[in-house]
């Protein structure tokens, strides 16, 4: 019997594909160039430094040890390189760390980020060998119940610190404030989670504050607003982006009493809705939206007035839930055009956090309110990295410097176009 007529059975549980195998290849040899032209880079900012026999100080030596790093592909074998300090010891000794391969790093930043979702989507602890294994395949090691609960307990940590961080240096231009609810597996009552989004002077979104909180009251706001206030951030937003809320209204103006305030006009809309009958909704929903999507503020109240013609006799209700905050509803008109789309509505948090609001039986895998926070915090943070720049960021600047804007438009640029 010949070598080619022996075929090699797949064993239960274990599957080949080809693919998988090349891709992870690829990677293997991409990985090793960079970090190869990593250290060679280390070492040509060192090549000025020699030894006293006149022999570079720093030269290549060998590598370390292999070891697999897990990644969303399947765990990828790695070699670091090593560097050695013919003259330096103690403290004074020139060390190479790579970035791409920080020491003892055993899963890629994006697996990390996959962890808190699969938690949050209801996959106990017990399982996550399991389906980690069915993502990335059998030989997807270093993932137990155990490793689990010491990242959990090590993204708690990470949440506490980053709640004491120093904000001196920071300003925020815009802030969308709103509030999270889940509901843990052992706990009792749902927990609110208060998150403040800020737009930074360069149209950078920043995840600013994550808390418990108590029903978005406005103790718990003011809290928050104080404690970064106390943490350095002296200068509070120019304008403030959130539903309808009481607690978080109140608690600003006591904080930042100058700072301009925006409803967010999804939920405005949704809660007019709710108050008139389903035949005329869709109605309704249209004619709100002329008013928000109007090119001027003049024509936006022209809408309103219409609105309130209209519905105003017989749901008088809906109408008033509308009117109350006519004058927040219309803010973005005072900002520029550019950023319209941005502040009419608290998105930027709906968005991130869709998962959480709208799947809070899946989050109930979730066994306390610590862990729940600690998995959100993780989950933010990874989206943080994908988020929008502002459009128009140039504009933000003048924004801050108190330059006026009518219906979107520089009022100095509006006058000249005027006088043209």
């Amino acid at each position: 019997m010949t070598d080619t007529s022996v075929f090699k059975l797949a064993q239960p549980g274990t599957f080949s594909d080809p693919l998988t195998e090349v891709l992870r290849g690829g990677a293997r040899a991409l990985l090793a160039q960079a970090v190869e032209a990593e250290v060679a880079a280390f070492l040509d900012s060192h090549a000025g430094e020699c030894t006293d026999d006149g022999r570079r100080r720093l030269v290549r030596h060998g590598h370390l040890p292999e070891r697999e790093i897990m990644t969303g592909i399947g765990p990828v074998a790695v070699r670091a390189p090593r560097v050695r300090d013919r003259v330096g010891t103690g403290e004074r000794r020139i060390r190479f760390s790579s970035a791409m391969l920080p020491p003892y790093a055993r899963r890629s930043k994006s697996l990390e980020a996959l962890i808190p979702i699969l938690y949050l989507k209801g996959i106990s602890t017990g399982d996550f060998a399991e389906a980690l294994a069915a993502l990335l395949g059998p030989d997807a090691g270093g993932l137990s119940a155990a490793t689990i609960a010491r990242l959990k307990d090590a993204w708690a940590d990470e949440h506490a610190r980053w709640c004491k961080r120093d904000l001196s240096a920071r300003r925020y231009v815009y802030f969308w404030a709103d509030g999270i609810h889940v509901q843990a597996r052992l706990e009792d009552d749902a927990q609110c989670l208060l998150v403040i989004i800020g737009a930074t002077p360069e149209g950078k979104k920043e995840l600013v504050g994550l808390i418990d909180g108590v029903r978005e009251s406005a103790q718990s706001w003011r809290e928050l607003l104080l404690d970064l206030r106390r943490r350095g951030l002296a200068t509070g937003p120019e304008l403030s982006v959130a539903d309808g809320a009481l607690g978080f209204w109140k608690a600003i103006e006591e904080v930042w009493p100058r700072s301009r305030g925006q409803r967010c006009w999804v939920h405005k809309t949704a809660n007019v809705l709710n108050k008139m009958p389903k035949s005329l909704q869709a109605k309704a929903k249209r004619a709100l939206h002329e008013i928000w999507m109007a090119e001027t503020k003049a024509d936006a109240e022209a809408a309103f007035g219409a609105f309130v013609e209209t519905y105003g006799v017989k749901y008088d209700r809906a109408v008033e839930c509308l009117i109350k905050d006519r004058e927040a509803m219309l803010a973005f008109y005072d900002f520029p055009a550019e950023h319209w789309k941005h502040l009419r509505t608290s998105n930027p948090i709906e968005s991130t956090f869709a998962t959480v609001r709208h799947r809070t039986v899946r989050s109930k895998g979730c066994l306390s309110n610590r862990t729940a926070l600690a998995m959100i915090f993780k989950l933010a943070q990874a989206a943080e990295k994908s988020w929008r720049r502002l459009d128009g960021h140039n504009q933000l600047p003048k924004v801050i410097q108190g330059v006026k804007f009518v219906d979107g438009i520089e009022a100095v640029r509006q006058q000249s176009q005027a006088a043209a």
